[in-house]
């Protein structure tokens, strides 16, 4: 399989798999875990992907990581293109993986939530349509600019995945009272396909803002981080 099929299936995989078992926990177990089990659980879940899926594809399994890696040319615009397709249907799969799994619980009702992100009377702190604007472009740009420090490439290697892993965790912690916690177009835009309602009314936000933060990232660390050290999609393609 050629190496640019074998990262589109992994982009595809790894967001499906990273809704099914993070946004599971959110509509299956917070009950038992809380919401810092519900946090710790999407960080766990891009920790393991990034090792198993970080080599082949770079583990983004984010529209918004993407963009930033495309900003900061180490994709080019074909791929950055594959990428978002792979992860928005790997998105909408692993929500209906999900939803099929939920059915099976008695009582179970999947509408206007089913791990859904929203603001206002959807926000656990009622927060607003711009302060949630605002709280999804900071968390993205926290993680799109970690990705972006520790790789300097396309893949993640080494120790690379383990603060990825620890800033989703973070992430979560703080924004799960705020928005549910997008800072992933692809992982919202499932969820919000089975809730519906203010779920899809909402959702506008939850991609709109997770990519005006990746952009911001990309931007940033071009000032932070000298030029020339980065490897682009060639050079991986290349060394494989």
């Amino acid at each position: 399989m050629a190496m640019r099929t074998r990262a589109l299936v992994s982009e595809f995989l790894g967001t499906l798999l990273l809704v099914f078992f993070a946004v599971g926990c959110a509509v299956l177990a917070v009950r038992f875990i809380g919401t810092q089990g519900v946090a710790l659980a999407f960080g766990f879940v891009l920790l393991a992907l990034a090792y198993a899926l970080g080599p082949i594809s770079g583990c983004h399994v984010n529209p918004a990581v993407t963009l930033g890696m495309l900003c900061a040319r180490r994709i080019d615009v074909a791929t950055a293109i594959g990428y978002w397709i792979a992860q928005f249907v790997g998105g909408i799969a692993g929500a209906a993986l999900l939803f099929l799994l939920a059915k099976q619980v008695p009582g179970f009702q999947a509408a206007g939530a089913f791990g859904s992100n929203g603001y206002g009377d959807r926000s656990d702190v009622r927060i607003n349509t711009g302060g949630a604007f605002l709280a999804e472009v900071v968390l993205t740009f926290l993680l799109v600019f970690v990705v972006l420090g520790v790789t300097h490439r396309v893949a993640v290697v080494g120790f690379d995945g383990l603060p990825i892993g620890i800033a989703l965790a973070v992430i979560h912690l703080i924004g799960i009272p705020l928005t549910g916690t997008s800072v992933n177009p692809a992982r919202s835009l499932g969820p919000a396909l089975f809730a519906g309602g203010a779920a899809l009314s909402q959702l506008w936000l939850f991609i709109v803002a997770p990519l005006v933060g990746g952009l911001l990232a990309a931007l940033v660390h071009r000032l932070t981080h000298p030029a020339g050290e980065e490897r682009t999609i060639a050079d991986e393609v290349a060394a494989a």
